[in-house]
């Protein structure tokens, strides 16, 4: 049979796919001798199992049972000893970590009888109750799902009237017996009293919180696949909440928030973990665990260097001190923010512990393009509100809402504010602009998962008084209401009344070449891991570009070139007046006329950006979309001309525009009348703009430069469309004295084109993979219709786990791109191939480029920096961590 369940000796944390990312480490960190409560882990294959058939898999609870007699003859404690009882923590963990998303159920094996042998065995009857009022919490509302707020009504009430040292042990026996009532009316049956059912049916619900709706919205933001499956660890409980000499914590080996080395996490004296990651109490800062237990907080301190050695990495770690004595219950590589990424694998570097290849693996485009946001300009802004817990950075201005439903209904920036959140705040947390709790500290549920969603986050603003019931919060005297907007800032931890202006973020403002990166431990960071990113990439980064200010600006951020720029663009504002005469032109006189007036202004405009790019290409696509898109909709002019009708006057100039659109009008414009199909029916049209190049190319060197121009021919279908504009271009090249050598290109944009790459590549100098309209074409997507139709139905389903418009369609679309970069390298060896399209600028369809060969990307300039660090990971191994250049 199978194999299902492993002790924690068995595991190691290469073994996370089995093991769940938590069961690998609880194994890595017994196998490194450190002191871990025994137990075992029931592995994602039991999972899938169950998931594909609804029931556990044959065998699966006696393999567990005879797990849990070892860890029984290992303590000389058993599951259900009334005199002695062994307790059980059952917990989840999937490969990749999802805070909060799955369930965990302390306490197993509490009933009637145990709760009075843990009594007499701690010495302590309060804490035993307490435990077993938890446990029937949590086992209702994970294994049944009994209202949370069924228990916590209680539990509150039960809470006002307790004294100064909180509920007595009378109070909470009592407690644990309203518990019952509640759950035997909930559920229609008492609670469970063998503790062995206990523990099968925490680990089905365990199994079960995979498929949760929360967990399936955490996996579908974070990418996460939804056929993994969790694990499920079971071990001996130990116990936080046995008095002041016990407690629990979170620890981070470095700052999560900056990076910034030292002791930081949270701490609760008689408590346990849930208290911590919950939110409920405040907790004290780490560091006073040294008044607090100084032996354990030196032993914790060994530990955590142990562990980030061990791990070349920062860790987050979580314990529990029962009456003095430190138990590790689990460690992780650490979340951290955008900012804090950058700063520790700069310094892991420094320490010697990883190299700068690694580092660059540590990082990430889209943790880039975080640091790029802008941040609060505090010159003019008014005294904060309040002051939190600075937990995730940013800045976010929105309007207050005090409920998930609220926020995700939300069509402006909200913030949500909350006394702390749960799981269930998921979906307000995705839709909120930043988050807002009076409770917590930095590991709390709020502050981990919004570090891991780049949210802005403040937590623990002990000032804020929330009354979700009233529709408002107040700090002292002054009220805030549902729908007024604040701004929060989670870098400082400072939140205000009203919006405050934003500005640019230091990292954009470096990267603009404003600042210095030695004046600041991020910048630097930023400034050494994005220079040795351009040291290994083989793909080089180019900016999509059609003024002289975007090249500008584009070549500050580090682009070797435009890989696109749109001539389109040029035609737009005053001049369409221009583009009126050539598509009302009556004769070839009239044609002539019109483009004659064009060519000057083209010229311009080219040797203006050849100027800014000098030395470095420039590849100029012929004009693309259809003449009609440079006049008046059709409803305006049609609008205009019924009213000049009516008033009996002659509609002149509009009613000829009218007539011009009426007669171009296409049922789909985006496979109609455009691109080299355009250039092929108006005559003279890409003789002009090439000419212009050429011009402008020529003009350039007699001052000088260094101009590189490329002519690229959009949308071709077909090898023969080519060779007529190539022709075409040629002589009129051939015609302007002085011009360079101008290579002709093509773009990739339709399959028929990426399916003939081959007879193609025979006209063409060099390929651009225009992979909007090829994935448009690809998948039979109108993309102004689609998006706004049902693509939010394939994504909630999982039929897109990604909109194919953000990352490259690998399967599909990168199969053609494969097939076209192979074909055409054949036919041509040496063929230039890059990508102009918006996936140009997205990290993960930047790998992908990379490893299918290309040359370049090209993206919009702000996102240079962004596919530069994406394209330098792309040269390294994951596997050893190297890259080409070692």
């Amino acid at each position: 049979m199978p194999k299902y369940v492993y002790d924690f000796i068995e595991g190691d944390r290469s073994r996370a796919d089995l093991l769940g990312g938590k069961g690998a480490n609880l194994a890595e960190m017994t196998r490194l001798g450190l002191p871990v409560p025994p137990g075992f882990t029931v592995s994602t294959d039991a999972c899938r199992a169950f998931l594909a058939t609804g029931t556990p898999p044959q065998g699966l609870f006696e393999e567990v049972n005879a797990h849990l007699r070892q860890v029984e003859t290992q303590l000389d404690r058993r599951l259900g000893d009334p005199h002695d009882p062994l307790l059980l923590a059952v917990r989840s963990g999937g490969r990749y970590s999802m805070p909060g998303m799955m369930e965990t159920i302390l306490d197993i094996g509490l009933n009637d009888a145990t709760v009075v042998g843990l009594a007499a065995r701690s010495g302590d009857e309060r804490f035993a109750w307490d435990s077993y009022r938890r446990l029937i919490q949590m086992f209702g509302r994970t294994v049944h799902g009994v209202p949370a707020e069924e228990f916590e009504r209680e539990l509150a009430a039960v809470r006002a009237t307790a004294g100064a040292g909180g509920p007595s042990a009378a109070q909470l026996r009592d407690l644990v017996e309203t518990y019952k009532k509640i759950f035997a009316a909930q559920v229609g049956h008492d609670f469970p009293q063998a503790p062995h059912e206990q523990l099968f049916l925490a680990v089905r619900a365990v199994f079960e919180s995979w498929r949760s709706e929360r967990a399936r919205l955490y996996r579908r933001r974070e990418r996460i696949p939804d056929d993994l499956g969790t694990a499920v660890n079971v071990m001996a409980m130990v116990f936080g909440n046995l008095g002041p000499d016990s407690g629990t914590g979170v620890a981070f080996t470095r700052d999560p928030a900056t990076g910034a080395p030292g002791v930081y996490g949270d701490y609760l004296t008689d408590a346990q973990g849930e208290d911590v990651v919950a939110g409920i109490r405040n907790t004290v800062p780490l560091p006073e665990l040294a008044r607090i237990d100084p032996a354990s907080f030196r032993r914790l301190r060994e530990i955590m260097v142990t562990l980030e050695r061990h791990y070349r990495d920062l860790c987050d770690v979580e314990f529990t001190i029962e009456r003095g004595r430190l138990w590790m219950l689990q460690t992780r590589v650490g979340k951290r923010t955008a900012a804090a990424a950058f700063v520790i694998a700069a310094q892991l570097v420094e320490e010697g512990l990883i190299s700068l290849d690694e580092a660059l693996l540590r990082v990430s485009g889209a943790q880039l393009g975080q640091l790029m946001f802008p941040a609060f300009d505090l010159s003019g802004a008014p005294a904060p509100l309040t002051v939190g817990v600075a937990a995730s950075p940013g800045a976010a201005v929105g309007r207050v809402v005090f409920d998930s439903a609220a926020a995700a209904a939300a069509t402006e920036p909200v913030i949500l504010v909350r006394p702390e959140t749960n799981p269930d705040d998921l979906p307000g947390m995705i839709a909120a602009v930043g988050v807002l709790t009076s409770r917590g500290g930095k590991t709390s549920h709020a502050a981990v998962v919004a570090r891991g969603m780049g949210r802005t986050c403040v937590c623990g603003a002990e000032e804020v008084r929330i009354d979700p019931e009233r529709g408002r919060f107040t700090v002292g005297e002054r009220v805030v209401r549902a729908g007024e907007v604040i701004s929060v800032d989670g870098t400082t931890g400072r939140v205000y009344a009203g919006a405050v202006p934003v500005q640019p973020s230091p990292v954009a403002r470096y990267l603009a070449g404003e600042l210095e990166p030695q004046a600041d431990p991020l910048l630097a960071a930023v400034h050494r891991l994005l220079g040795h990113a351009d040291a290994v990439r083989r793909l080089g980064v180019r900016a999509n570009a059609d003024t002289g200010a975007d090249a500008r600006r584009a070549r500050r951020l580090g682009a070797t070139g435009i890989g696109l720029c749109r001539t389109e663009h040029m035609f737009l504002g005053e001049r369409r007046e221009l583009v009126e005469r050539l598509i009302l032109a009556d004769g070839p006189g009239e044609v002539g006329a019109a483009l004659d007036a064009l060519l000057p202004l083209q010229r311009a405009d080219f040797e203006e950006i050849l100027a800014a790019m000098d030395g470095l290409p420039v590849t100029i696509r012929l004009i693309d979309p259809p003449l009609h898109e440079f006049l008046p909709p059709l409803p305006e002019l049609t609008a205009r001309v019924a009213r000049a009708e009516a008033l009996g006057t002659d509609p002149g100039h509009d009613g000829r525009l009218l007539a011009a659109v009426r007669r171009m009008h296409e049922s789909n414009p985006m496979l109609g009348l455009r691109g080299v199909r355009l250039g092929l029916v108006v005559p003279g049209l890409f003789a002009m703009q090439v000419r212009a190049v050429a011009e402008a190319a020529t003009q350039r060197i007699r001052a000088g430069g260094d101009p590189r121009p490329e002519i690229m021919v959009p949308l071709v279908g077909d090898v023969r469309e080519l060779a007529a504009v190539r022709i075409e271009a040629e002589r009129v090249l051939a015609e302007v004295d002085g011009a360079p050598e101008i290579p002709i290109g093509t773009m990739i944009e339709v399959p028929r084109a990426a399916l003939t790459a081959g007879e193609i590549a025979a006209e063409a100098r060099f390929f651009s993979l225009g992979t909007n309209d090829l994935t448009q074409t690809t998948w039979a997507f109108s993309r102004d219709d689609v998006e706004g139709s049902f693509f939010g139905a394939y994504l909630e389903r999982g039929i897109f786990p990604v909109s194919p418009f953000e990352s490259i369609d690998v399967t599909g679309v990168g199969r053609l791109i494969r097939l076209a970069v192979a074909e055409g390298r054949a036919a041509r060896p040496g063929l230039t191939v890059g990508v102009c399209g918006e996936h140009g600028g997205d990290p993960e369809s930047v790998a992908f480029f990379a490893d299918a060969g290309l040359d370049y990307v090209s993206c919009s300039p702000y996102r240079v920096p962004i596919a530069r660090l994406a394209a330098g990971r792309a040269a390294v191994d994951p596997t050893t961590g190297t890259s080409e250049s070692r």
